[in-house]
C-alpha cells in the first residue's frame, strides 16, 4: 500500500551512527523480543538493523513514510538488514487483525504520534495474548525545545504521561529512565545553548562519551532519571 505521508524530521540520519546508545537500549529489550516483531516507525532501519536477529522467524518494519520504507526495502535487498526483515508501507490502522505478533516495539515514535492513546488503542488487536508492548520516548517536557519541534515531536514523557495511554489489560513489566548524564547535557541546551538540532560531532561525543558513563550511573540511581524513557508491558 503506498502512502501520501512524509515524515517531517530530520534526526534519523544523525542518530543511525550512535551505537552505544542503541547497544544499550537493545540490551535491555533483548529478552521481551519474541518470534514475531512489528516495529512500528522503522524509519531507515537503523533501530532494526540494531535489535533484529535472525533467530526471530519474522520481523515487520511499518513505516508509513514511502520514501522510507523504499530505503528499508534496498536494504533488505542489499543484506544489510536480516533475510527475515520485511517493510510495508502502512499505517497501524491498516494493519489486517488476522496478523498478530509476539513483540510490538515504538522506538522514539510515539512522541510523532498526535494522537498516541489511540494509536495504542489500534495496535493491541495485534498484539497476543502474553505478549509484549515496547516503547522507547524522550522524557521530560521541561526540555521540550525547538529540535522537537522541528522534527514533528508532540510532545515528551514522563512515567505518569506514558503509563497514561496504556490500556488496563496491560500489565507494567519495566518502565525505566535511561541515560541519565544526557539528561543533565539535554538540560543545559535547552536552558543555554537553545540550540534547534545537535552536529553530528555532538552526536558523536554524546554517543561515545556520555552514554558508557550513563550505563554506570542509571542503576546507581536505580533508573528514577534519564533523558529517555523505556516501558515494556505484556498483554494479559
Amino acid at each position: 500500500m503506498s502512502l501520501h505521508y512524509s515524515y517531517v524530521g530530520t534526526e534519523l540520519e544523525l542518530f543511525n551512527k550512535a551505537v552505544n546508545w542503541k547497544r544499550y537500549f537493545t540490551e535491555k529489550i533483548a529478552p521481551f523480543i519474541g518470534n514475531n516483531v512489528l516495529e512500528v516507525g522503522a524509519g531507515i532501519g537503523g533501530t532494526t538493523k540494531a535489535l533484529c536477529h535472525r533467530r526471530c522467524h519474522k520481523w515487520v518494519c511499518l513505516e508509513p513514510d514511502a520514501t522510507l520504507a523504499a530505503q528499508i526495502e534496498q536494504k533488505i535487498s542489499d543484506g544489510l538488514l536480516p533475510s527475515n526483515c520485511s517493510v510495508v508501507n502502512m499505517f497501524v490502522s491498516d494493519v489486517p487483525e488476522t496478523e498478530t505478533y509476539d513483540t510490538i516495539i515504538y522506538i522514539d515514535v510515539m512522541e510523532h504520534i498526535e494522537e498516541d492513546f489511540k494509536e495504542i488503542e489500534m495496535v493491541k488487536r495485534l498484539l497476543k495474548r502474553n505478549g509484549f508492548l515496547i516503547i522507547l520516548v524522550p522524557a521530560y517536557m521541561m526540555l521540550y525545545s525547538e529540535f522537537d519541534s522541528n522534527v514533528g515531536h508532540y510532545r515528551r514523557y514522563n512515567k505518569k504521561t506514558l503509563q497514561r495511554i496504556i490500556p488496563e489489560t496491560f500489565k507494567p513489566v519495566e518502565i525505566l529512565y535511561l541515560d541519565s548524564l544526557g539528561l543533565l547535557a539535554s538540560m543545559a541546551n535547552r536552558l543555554l545553548f537553545r540550540q534547534e538540532l545537535p552536529s553530528m560531532q555532538q552526536i558523536n561525543r554524546w554517543d561515545k562519551y556520555i552514554i558508557p558513563i550513563s550505563k554506570i550511573t542509571d542503576p546507581l540511581i536505580k533508573y528514577m532519571a534519564g533523558r529517555s524513557l523505556l516501558g515494556v508491558w505484556q498483554h494479559l
